[in-house]
């Protein structure tokens, strides 16, 4: 029994790409995960799994070249001895990949989980050389989690909260009349002005994290048939618009909203505002609520960040239901973005400053021949006086054009 444990303990723990063979026991990971925690997100995994079984084998081969689909598989084991320890799967944020996202952590319950979850997330963080910076959402409950990944560098970015709205309060905010005159559809020449409204919506230190660009806000032409195909097989809907301000000539408000058609799972909704503009809210979702009345009853789902409190209040107000408070966390890498510190100048004292400009030793006279000086002028002026076709070489002279030098200034007398 011994010499077991001392074979079991030193072999080494193995962290590779993920392969078709443990698909079985990611499912069993996951419904361990989510068991009597949250049942939505439990069905959310299983689905998304049984779509990774099904489409695997292209997945691992779209994961070769550049593609929109490349980093859908981005996922990594931790085994030993052919047992799974562990698995993480991580995504792009933006589309300069310049932000990655820690999509989830699943770890066995035997396993030391804060240094087995470790040593997954520094595999990512050392082999995915383009990331700078690595973002996650985690539940503030969970606290197993939260230490995981505090410990290896992640910060408090912002909070999220999910709301619900029932059906029956959309049906009552469906009777309002929204008051939105310029609300325009989405499209690829609209990206400049949503990109813009979403810079405005977040706080610096957020916006820096997610470094979005404009052609985050565009959909090409092989994301639009991956999108199209992907709402044929959900049977879902996405409609989205924007409110534009023709004085301002910007966009002040934008929502997007994904409608399940069989009525099956609850309507999904991403809803900004321009911090101006706060009364666009509940406008907005009233324009939200006379859609979802075209298809089956359901609830609508929307989260709202801790820096739009407008938003978290109207929600409030309407009797929406909190259903996760969530929280963004944040790591750099710090040998690709090197942290400062804001430093005020008051806070610098003007002695310590200069300080630093004083000399380290006191400075030691070079010696400066001017007798050489003296006597070389001397040998100078002699041969001037022996032949006054030649020219004079002084330390200071004027070259003419013809090549001969003529002296500046003639400071030295005998």
């Amino acid at each position: 029994m011994k010499m077991t444990s001392l074979l079991s303990q030193n072999i080494n723990i193995i962290i590779r790409p993920v392969q078709y063979r443990d698909l079985d026991d990611i499912e069993r990971l996951s419904q361990e995960s989510f068991a009597g925690e949250n049942p939505n997100e439990e069905h959310f995994a299983t689905q998304q799994l049984q779509k990774m079984r099904r489409n695997f084998g292209l997945l691992k081969f779209l994961s070769w070249f550049p593609n929109p689909l490349q980093h859908r598989l981005c996922a990594y084991v931790a085994e030993q001895g052919r047992t799974m320890l562990g698995i993480v799967q991580v995504s792009p944020f933006n589309k300069t990949r310049s932000t990655w996202r820690v999509n989830r952590v699943m770890l066995e319950k035997n396993v030391n989980k804060q240094a087995i979850g470790s040593q997954l997330l520094r595999y990512c963080f050392e082999s995915i050389l383009e990331a700078r910076t690595w973002v996650l959402e985690a539940n503030v409950n969970d606290k197993e989690a939260l230490a995981l990944y505090r410990q290896n560098g992640f910060q408090r970015l912002a909070e999220m909260t999910y709301w619900e709205v029932e059906p029956e309060l959309l049906a009552s905010l469906a009777q309002a009349e929204p008051d939105l005159p310029n609300l325009l559809p989405v499209s690829n020449a609209d990206a400049q002005l949503l990109y813009q409204l979403d810079t405005a919506s977040m706080p610096p230190l957020v916006r820096q994290v997610f470094d979005r660009q404009t052609h985050d806000f565009k959909t090409g032409l092989f994301g639009a048939l991956a999108d199209a195909l992907k709402q044929w097989l959900t049977k879902s809907e996405v409609v989205s618009g924007y409110v534009f301000e023709p004085q301002r000539k910007a966009a002040i408000g934008y929502f997007q909203l994904r409608i399940d058609r069989k009525g099956e799972t609850s309507h999904i909704a991403t809803l900004t505002v321009h911090p101006a503009y706060t009364w666009l809210y509940p406008e907005l979702l009233s324009q939200m609520a006379r859609i979802t009345q075209d298809f089956p009853s359901s609830s609508l789902k929307v989260a709202s960040a801790d820096y739009q409190p407008e938003g978290e209040e109207y929600l409030e107000q309407i009797g929406a239901s909190r259903i996760e408070h969530t929280l963004i966390m944040s790591r750099s890498v710090w040998h690709k973005v090197r942290e400062s510190k804001f430093v005020s100048l008051e806070g610098i004292q003007l002695p310590e400053m200069l300080q630093g400009l004083q000399p380290a030793r006191k400075p030691i006279p070079g010696g400066m021949l001017w007798k050489q000086e003296k006597s070389k002028l001397m040998l100078d002026r002699g041969a001037l006086n022996k032949s006054s076709q030649e020219s004079i070489v002084l330390p200071y002279k004027k070259v003419n054009v013809e090549g001969t030098s003529t002296p500046l200034a003639d400071t030295h007398q005998e």
